[in-house]
């Protein structure tokens, strides 16, 4: 892909359609992407085109298909365009950037994360088997993607049971000088002692390999042949656990609801759209096993994506746009089935091929188990999006609900719910959760460590001020630069009268006292169902008991309690596992572990002497003397 040219436009007078013709008088007849900028500098969409010319002319002709993209034309300040030396590298580069700046004219997917995959690493003399994600920096064998982390701990106990691979870091492996229980429930052959043979536990590892590659039927077979030569050598102990893997195996195949016999390595698509609402379910075949499946809903409302094709439907170019903006950061399998042929079909698979770099094919079968298949991906898309829009109405009267409650001027787009976890004090953590009209936004919770040195132990009130005042202060600074849309409508503290007024207190200072903020207060005896809410210059009051809304604001507060409090539970975790020569100036890794090594714990380190210590390889004198003093400081 070359980035050649980028011009800008250089006539602010000129807006809309006037300033997209003056802009094609100077475009070349050659592949590229476009982006159109708008009034505050933002990109309002951006596209592809085979010619940047003929492509962008037809943006000034006003000849539109919707109001959409007239509006979006109309709201255009400026374009900035780059060219290609093909129109695939267009469309990678376009998916590339649809995904950074997010334009609100394109289709844009949402939720998404990455996939757990399964990896044999390759770097130690006994491959580790685990759970993996993200990118591929480990030396090994990936295998995946999986849906969810369910699905792939599930095949990982399989894998387990049947081939007795190691799941231990190098460091527990390191460190062991008998089996552990893994090894005693049948779920390891335990090459940590020795109990297995370098070469033995090489085949167990290959045997592994081969059942993620799809060659589940040639090592089941290599299995049962094995079982019955033990039998037939009175050999019943090995012949037994021989069973017990291949029945292992077989529970894959018991477990998941489809394993296709003509499919062995694809991904499946279907499109279902409703109501402006569109639903996208992916079922994940690999090693001809079903690997999980996941929903997914991009956003169309509002988008003017459009093909050069015009005899194209809308639900091809957002199955365009899923696929590209989808497979922009996943492997892409040798085949995709899809419900309905996507929007320039041909050009898709061989941007994919490019990226790749092996041939991909995009088909839409129309009859055997393939077809199935697809029937069934959108079976499950429709459920799934029917779903969705039912719990979009009722979240839009509970919405609605909450405005009456707390006298808004109008429904909350955006929630935010803080609380604050801490034992007497001690790891405090200050947790905030966003909720909003499609329900919790996990992807915006923060944490925050509380840091002030000058807080009383246990002062939650200080803890909230510094939490709010770190938050509001960063929104004030995004709002100045003009790079933030995450602004609360509302605001709940979890507490009182008292942690109410800090909240206004900090949000004052700041300048942000436009925002609407609660205090949620528990009921005697800490009763869900008799909260009191406490709002500014008001009496406190409750909601009438078995409340929609009253329910719904309970589940804020019990979310927000939730994450402030695993938060806490994992700062309070690593700081169990420190250890105290860490502190120390001089011990590294190495001296550590021999330090652990010749003394068996810290405490063991904190009792030897200075003579002792010595000894330990790599101790000098004046380190040994560093250690011993560090032990005796108090």
């Amino acid at each position: 892909m070359t980035d050649t040219t980028t011009d800008t436009s250089a006539s602010p007078r000129l807006s809309g359609a006037a300033l997209i013709k003056d802009e094609v008088t100077r475009l070349p007849d050659a592949p590229g992407v476009y982006r159109m900028i708008g009034e505050a500098d933002e990109v309002l969409y951006v596209g592809k085109a085979k010619s940047l010319k003929k492509r962008v002319i037809q943006y000034a002709q006003g000849r539109f298909h919707t109001n959409r993209i007239a509006n979006m034309v109309d709201a255009t300040r400026a374009m900035e365009f780059i060219t290609t030396r093909t129109e695939a590298d267009a469309l990678l580069l376009e998916i590339n950037l649809i995904k950074q700046l997010k334009p609100r004219f394109n289709v844009l997917l949402r939720d998404d994360k990455s996939f757990p995959e399964i990896v044999i690493r390759r770097d130690h003399d006994a491959p580790q088997l685990r759970k993996h994600r993200g990118a591929h920096t480990i030396k090994g064998d990936y295998f995946g993607p999986f849906a969810s982390a369910w699905a792939v701990n599930r095949t990982l106990n399989t894998l387990q049971k049947a081939f007795l691979l190691r799941s231990c870091s190098d460091s527990v492996y390191d460190s062991r000088d008998r089996p552990c229980m893994l090894h005693q429930i049948k779920r390891c052959a335990a090459p940590c002692t020795g109990l297995i043979g370098k070469d033995d536990y090489q085949a167990l590892v290959d045997q592994a390999e081969a059942f993620l590659r799809g060659k589940s039927r040639a090592v089941m077979a290599t299995m049962a042949k094995e079982m019955e030569a033990a039998a037939e050598e009175l050999e019943f102990e090995r012949a037994a656990r021989l069973r017990d893997r291949i029945r292992a195996l077989s529970s894959v195949a018991q477990e998941t609801q489809i394993n296709p016999e003509t499919v062995d390595e694809a991904d499946v698509v279907a499109l279902h759209v409703e109501g402006g609402q569109a639903c996208v379910q992916v079922f994940f075949f690999r090693a001809g096993q079903n690997w999980g499946n996941r929903a997914y809903f991009p956003r169309v409302a509002g988008s003017a994506d459009e093909s050069e094709d015009e005899n194209t439907t809308e639900e091809q170019r957002i199955l365009t746009a899923f696929l590209g903006q989808f497979y922009d950061d996943k492997p892409i399998p040798r085949l995709i089935l899809a419900n309905l042929e996507p929007a320039e079909a041909g050009l898709l698979a061989e941007a994919f091929c490019v990226k790749s770099g092996r041939k991909v094919e995009i088909a839409v079968p129309k009859r055997g188990e393939k077809a199935d298949l697809v029937q069934h991906a959108l079976t499950n898309a429709r459920e799934a999006l029917g779903r969705k829009m039912a719990e979009g109405s009722a979240q839009t009267k509970l919405l609605a609900g909450v405005c009456e409650a707390f006298k808004l001027e109008a429904p909350p787009e955006r929630i935010e719910v803080y609380d604050n976890s801490h034992i007497q004090g001690t790891n405090a953590v200050g947790g905030m959760i966003v909720a909003g009209p499609e329900g919790f936004m996990k992807g915006q919770y923060r944490k925050f460590n509380i840091k002030s040195t000058e807080l009383t132990p246990g002062d939650d009130y200080g803890m909230m001020k510094e939490v709010l005042k770190r938050r509001f202060a960063r929104l004030v600074k995004e709002e100045e630069e003009g790079d933030s849309d995450n602004r609360p409508d509302l605001v709940l503290v979890d507490g009182g009268k008292g942690q109410l007024d800090a909240a206004l207190e900090v949000m004052a200072d700041l300048g942000v006292d436009d925002i609407a903020v609660v205090g949620v207060a528990k009921g005697p005896d800490r009763d869900a169902g008799l909260e009191r809410f406490f709002l500014p210059d008001q009496p406190p009051f409750m909601l009438e008991p078995k409340s929609p809304v009253l329910y719904y604001l309970q589940r804020l507060r019990d979310e927000a309690h939730r994450f402030a409090i695993g938060a806490h539970r994992t700062r309070r975790s690593m700081d169990l596992k420190k250890n105290p020569l860490d502190e120390i100036e001089g011990v590294g890794p190495g001296r550590k572990k021999a330090l652990l090594h010749a003394f068996g714990s810290a405490k063991g380190v904190g009792r030897a002497s200075v003579e002792d210590l010595v000894k330990v390889e790599g101790v000098s004198l004046a380190l040994a003397e560093r250690i011993h003093g560090f032990f005796r400081k108090g």
